[in-house]
């Protein structure tokens, strides 16, 4: 179950579904592809116009969206990670290094829980999840390991044809098949028990019934119903034990068993070893769709359609893999892993590049690394999400001295996240405005209202900004004007926020980390005994990430997602390596252990991660034993 709903969090693939659906309401396929953008320099991909079907299916488009509204959230741009690592040839000591940090929502306590297993046979310590029998992130003896998501297309919605004289049947390839059919008691606390007929298809689990059509819904949604196809769902996942056997690899050959078995989500794992060695794979189940399937698992398809269902899974040894490159070095943060030559699909919705780049960037910028040049990376806030916009924003006549004067303050700045500076503060509260001026007219306030978010509009706002000749359409009446009103917006909101005195806005102050508890941390009244706060930098496209949520009009700049853990891995000297998290290893508001790893985690400094008992027991502040 823990596996599943962490899988769930980081694989959103159905909700993008539903936006081109609900967009195909309004906007043209081209205008969809606009604001819906392949990633950075690739093409579009191909599909049917699947506009004029959707719009005849309005009602089950309506049904889908009151089921996406109480559906647990799933996160994926700002929520995936971080991780490299250099071999010998790159480290000033001669053997490998390894970094990672997961991005995760901040929650008080942390999801995370720090624990070394000793056993006999086995040592490893590392980051563990409750529920978990098994360290997820950290090492052994001989090797290290991280993850990152990789994010690919393993979900796909189909639209079921009900028979119109027996609800208990759906339309296939081969003729009407029965629904599957069970029912499911939920206790509810005080009040009756809610029973639930729970449907399947051949393709997963029916969604749209988990509420019942309204009355005004359209006619469509009584013929129709949404099935729910996802590789995470199947009986034979054995993710779990193979995260028992990464526990106990010794070598990449035994870390490359184990790693077989590994189901969902897909990860992109970084691998190094006391022998030198690094690796790079990313096992997972990613369908196979037939050449025909003209909609790519980008939008919900027909389940009577043979050319929609999926022929299999792509071969364990036919993934990404990569062992002792000659590059030295491997870098993913979940943006595209694959070139063109790559002969299977993943995904066409890849996050942005901007981190991976900027971790890149600063690999090659010394002919040999050390645990701290490592920590510094962790540590690097430039958003090149920020250098990619600035230069138009420079542009912009100003309407106001207030607005001469922001103007002035951004050319000057390099685009680093400083918790200490009022320009980043500026610049993101810029980007919000403009971002809604620019979106809202053509979406409408209800979609703006669920899908405004970074990740559905920052790329979009960078093409419509950068190439106005071609998708000037956008900005009503100008780009020119929108941005000099957006901007007069912006600093309304800050002055009114922040007070009048520009120079006194601080980034950190406006842009905290909150580790929220649940649930005491949705009461007001118990929140600031709960919750977990520090003034952090950076922003959701650097380095040292800090995502926030646009659409949050109480703090919307407040870090909600960053680095849940932070970990360093020396392999010439395990005993050498560090982690962090983001508040402490104790679950009780009244331990002084609740958050004592807060501040140290906000200044990217560590714990030291060792594992010999002498050294581990000094300091100590007890034992507690467990007795059968």
């Amino acid at each position: 179950g823990w596996q599943t709903m962490m899988a769930w969090d980081l694989g959103g693939n159905w909700t993008q579904e539903l936006l081109r659906m609900r967009l195909a309401q309004r906007l043209s396929l081209q205008e969809i592809n606009e604001f819906m953008p392949p990633y950075p320099g690739d093409p579009i991909v191909p599909t049917q116009d699947y506009t004029k079907m959707y719009r005849e299916l309005s009602g089950t488009t309506q049904q889908l969206a009151a089921v996406a509204a109480i559906a647990p959230p799933s996160y994926v741009e700002g929520m995936g990670s971080n991780n490299w690592v250099v071999s010998g040839a790159l480290s000033e000591s001669g053997k490998p290094l390894l970094a990672n940090d997961p991005h995760l929502g901040l929650s008080a306590p942390a999801l995370w829980y720090f624990a070394h297993l000793a056993a006999p046979g086995m040592s490893v310590i590392g980051a563990t999840l409750p529920g978990v029998p098994g360290v997820v992130l950290g090492r052994n003896e001989r090797i290290a390991w991280g993850f990152t998501n990789t994010a690919p297309d393993v979900q796909d919605l189909y639209i079921e044809r009900v028979k119109p004289d027996d609800a208990r049947q759906y339309q296939t390839p081969d003729g009407w098949a029965t629904f599957q059919a069970r029912n499911e008691v939920i206790k509810v606390k005080g009040q009756p028990d809610v029973n639930l007929e729970v449907r399947e298809t051949r393709h997963g689990p029916v969604i749209s019934g988990a509420l019942p059509i309204v009355d005004k819904t359209g006619l469509d949604a009584k013929k129709n119903v949404i099935a729910f196809a996802w590789t995470a769902l199947r009986d034979d996942d054995r993710t779990a034990q193979a995260g028992v056997r990464i526990n106990h690899a010794a070598n990449w050959e035994q870390f490359l068993a184990a790693a077989r078995d590994f189901a969902s989500p897909q990860q992109n794992m970084v691998y190094a070893d006391v022998d030198g060695n690094i690796g790079y794979v990313a096992p997972g189940r990613v369908p196979v769709r037939r050449a025909e399937n003209d909609l790519k698992g980008l939008a919900p398809a027909p389940g009577w359609d043979a050319r929609y269902d999926w022929t299999g899974f792509i071969p364990f040894e036919e993934l990404p893999r990569t062992y002792n490159p000659a590059s030295h070095r491997v870098a993913t943060a979940n943006e595209k892993i694959v070139g063109p030559d790559y002969p299977h699909f993943l995904t066409s919705e890849w996050s942005m590049p901007y981190r991976g780049d900027r971790i890149r960037e600063l690999l090659a910028a010394r002919p040999k690394h050390s645990m701290e040049s490592f920590m510094a990376i962790q540590k690097d806030v430039v958003s090149l999400a920020a250098r990619e916009l600035l230069p138009v924003l420079k542009t912009v006549t100003p309407k106001s001295e207030r607005g001469r004067k922001a103007l002035e303050a951004l050319a000057r700045w390099d685009g680093t996240m400083d918790a200490g500076r009022f320009e980043p503060l500026v610049y993101n509260a810029w980007v919000r405005e403009a971002s809604k001026a620019m979106f809202t007219p053509r979406l409408g306030e209800a979609l703006m209202h669920d899908y405004w978010e970074l990740r559905n509009v920052q790329q979009p706002m960078v093409n419509i900004l950068k190439h106005p000749e071609m998708q000037g359409r956008w900005c009503k009446p100008s780009c020119a004007e929108v941005l000099a009103t957006s901007l007069e917006a912006s600093l309304d909101d800050l002055e009114r926020r922040y007070g009048g005195d520009m120079s006194a806005w601080r980034w950190g102050e406006a842009h905290p980390a909150r580790s929220e508890h649940r649930p005491f941390g949705r009461v007001d009244a118990l929140a600031k005994f709960f919750d977990i706060r520090v003034p952090t930098p950076g922003d959701t496209y650097t380095v040292n990430v800090g995502r926030y949520n646009l659409r949050d009009e109480k703090e919307p700049f407040a870090s909600r997602h960053a680095p849940s853990l932070r970990a360093l891995y020396d392999l010439s000297n395990l005993e050498n390596s560090k982690f962090i998290h983001s508040t402490g290893q104790s679950g009780s508001v009244f331990s002084p252990h609740y958050a004592d790893f807060n501040r140290r985690w906000a200044e990217v400094a560590y714990l030291p991660m060792k594992t010999r008992r002498n050294e581990v027991e000094q300091g100590s502040i007890g034992t507690l034993t467990l007795a059968p």
